[in-house]
């Protein structure tokens, strides 16, 4: 029996569209995190970029447990002494919530290049619509978990 090596042409991607209404932010980056590396196919290979599109929708209504909209902080620095940038959870949501979700989720992918083909396949919207939606039949799978 000779071992199964995965080949670009093997790769077949689908597209997810979640809605993130009511979840857990933590949760969802995980589920859309595995989607995004290809985990869930048996092709999978760390090596590749085997993974499916991905589509989040309603960001601005995603969810978190206990206090972390208050104690949750982000941080950015300038690169100047003294530069060093707090912006709260909460604040983040108001601002910029589709900015939440990709953060958690690129924090669970690989931190290389790779990482970044992964992070082009995910679109996350503010709203309910997105432009993703005429798609062939059977081409696009709606995740309700």
């Amino acid at each position: 029996m000779k071992t199964f090596s995965t080949k670009p042409a093997d790769i077949k991607r689908e597209r997810h569209i979640f809605d993130a209404s009511d979840k857990i932010l933590g949760r969802l980056a995980t589920q859309v995190a595995r989607l995004l590396m290809g985990k869930h196919k048996p092709i999978f290979a760390r090596n590749m970029d085997t993974g499916d599109f991905v589509v989040v929708t309603n960001a601005d209504k995603v969810r978190v447990t206990g206090n972390k909209l208050k104690q949750k902080l982000y941080y950015r620095h300038s690169g100047y002494p003294g530069g060093l940038k707090t912006t709260s959870l909460e604040k983040m949501m108001q601002t910029n919530p589709a900015w939440v979700i990709e953060h958690a989720v690129k924090g669970m992918l690989p931190h290389n290049r790779l990482g970044a083909s992964m992070m082009k396949k995910l679109k996350v919207y503010v709203g309910d619509t997105h432009p993703h939606v005429a798609q062939p039949k059977g081409d696009s799978k709606r995740v309700k978990k």
